[in-house]
């Protein structure tokens, strides 16, 4: 059972982080392909009608490409994911039905006219088509984080122990979940950042090539103004995704700052290393070495100086001074639930009412624990500390050299001396995979960060799976990482190419 578990999570993460490598560069690049047609229609310059077109055609390769993971991921909810899909399908699947008939519909009908409609249709209703692309991509992300907010934090539903499902109460609560639209912002700011990251990298390696220097000069003012905003956001929706997930997902915050004892004054480490010998059951120091920022995560967390924020052991072994329950108690409360929705299920097929009645007063006594009572010890509660430490202090460092990027590449553009700046040139080239991995990093803090959780407090991973052979899973494993690897190898290869014969042009 837990080679099957850990396989079902290993394919799903593959097929996870080879879409979330296509996902941010449609989210941003679409936007950015708006603006600079925008310039030409407002300007009728042809040379902005030239450079939208080129990055255009890139746009459209990423997207075709991307689409065929997005599809394999969603059917991997019913492959391998039959208990999660039963139990959440009346909740996921209303944002995922949303996703495809208003996101994805408005993408598909305008995007045959952005790409084929240039002598067919009039430029404002050309450019009408490019931006109703951009938004029905990001509307596409909209419902998908929507589903997965709610995973981290489920609200507007309740369980209905006749079909032991989740059922949606309140679909304004599940739409407007703060886990749900702070997860939207960061997401799709950092997805834009990454399409800036990748216009400014290609146009910096045209300049370093000395060829189509005016598109790449104009293409990076553009994109560093573009990223230089979002980067700034980038960071506002930060602290905001912090500020809910220290009060929705502590565990995930104690680990992503490697905190095992609470404190009050919280520091933020902006540099740091893991002791890994610390465990829960050792008095280790929690670092080798580290650099802290006093006093940061209290204000980030409640926005307070002397906020308490729990540790690890708080988490786990309770507080009584702070009213933080422990797991193990959650545990023994979570087994009384299920003791008695399986006394309601039993007294149900005898027609019992009476035991119904008494079962299921009992189960609702203790329904907030249940997820807990497939535990089998408070340990098992803690997510990954190192991966989702060095994940979540890795994504922040780059965060930071973004904005000075972007920074530096919009002033020496608009000081006319980038073509000068090879060192400058060369490092937003070589920064294109990096805007990738921020990306990625954040995902695993999000999913790595709420292990043991598929629904946070509510049904673990391991009760999720489907019951079906470890080798069917492992066989469609290596057969996606093949296809994955080849998928991601044309892409770069097209990309390639089609630039390199924009650089071969007069």
């Amino acid at each position: 059972m837990e080679h099957l578990v850990d396989w079902s999570r290993a394919q799903f993460a593959l097929t996870a982080i080879y879409h979330f490598l296509f996902v941010p560069l449609t989210l941003g690049l679409s936007f950015i392909v708006a603006i600079m047609e925008t310039i030409y229609v407002t300007t009728g310059d042809e040379k902005w009608k030239k450079i939208t077109l080129f990055w255009m055609k890139l746009f459209g390769i990423n997207f075709a490409i991307g689409l065929a993971t997005g599809i394999i991921m969603e059917f991997e909810f019913g492959t391998n994911w039959a208990n999660y899909s039963w139990f959440v399908g009346d909740i996921f699947g209303a944002p995922l039905a949303i996703e495809g008939i208003m996101a994805f519909f408005l993408e598909s009908t305008f995007f045959a006219v952005m790409f084929f409609g240039w002598d067919r249709v009039s430029k404002k209703f050309h450019l009408l088509a490019t931006w109703l692309v951009a938004i029905g991509s990001n509307l596409s992300a909209l419902w998908i984080l929507v589903a997965n907010g709610w995973m981290q934090h489920p609200v507007g539903m309740a369980f209905n122990p006749e079909t032991a499902r989740s059922e949606m109460t309140n679909f304004w609560e599940v739409l407007f979940n703060p886990n749900a639209y702070t997860k939207f912002l960061h997401t799709i700011s950092g997805g834009y950042i990454t399409s800036a990251l990748f216009v400014v990298g290609v146009s910096a390696w045209f300049l370093l090539k000395g060829r189509q220097k005016e598109l790449a000069k104009k293409s990076i003012l553009v994109a560093a103004s573009f990223g230089l905003v979002t980067s700034i956001y980038n960071i506002t929706t930060g602290d905001q995704s912090a500020y809910v997930i220290t009060h929705d997902q502590p565990m995930k915050l104690a680990a992503m700052e490697g905190l095992y004892e609470g404190k009050k004054g919280a520091e933020i480490v902006a540099f740091g290393i893991l002791n890994p010998k610390k465990d829960l059951t050792n008095d280790e120091e929690e670092f080798l070495l580290h650099i802290d920022i006093p006093y940061a995560l209290s204000i980030l967390g409640y926005h307070k100086l002397d906020a308490f924020i729990p540790g690890l052991k708080d988490l786990v072994y309770g507080n009584s001074e702070y009213g933080i329950e422990s797991v193990g108690s959650k545990i023994e409360k979570g087994k009384k639930a299920l003791a008695a929705l399986k006394a309601y299920k039993e007294a149900q097929k005898e027609k019992d009412l009476n035991r119904m009645k008494e079962a299921l007063n009992q189960f609702r006594k203790y329904e907030k624990y249940m997820g807990y009572g497939y535990l089998e010890k408070p340990q098992e509660a803690v997510p990954n500390v190192p991966i989702t430490f060095y994940s979540f202090h890795m994504m922040v460092g780059l965060g930071i050299w973004f904005f000075v990027l972007m920074i530096v590449m919009l002033y020496k553009t608009m000081m006319g001396t980038l073509e000068r700046s090879r060192f400058w040139l060369k490092l937003a080239l070589f920064s294109i995979p990096l805007g990738f991995l921020a990306n990625e990093l954040g995902w695993i803090v999000a999913e790595v960060g709420r292990q043991p959780w598929a629904v946070q407090d509510l049904l673990p991973v391991k009760i999720a799976t489907t019951q079906i052979s470890t080798t069917a899973v492992m066989t469609t494993f290596w057969l996606f990482a093949v296809i994955f690897t080849f998928l991601l190898i044309a892409e770069v290869k097209i990309m390639t190419t089609q630039i390199k014969l924009k650089a071969k042009e007069a």
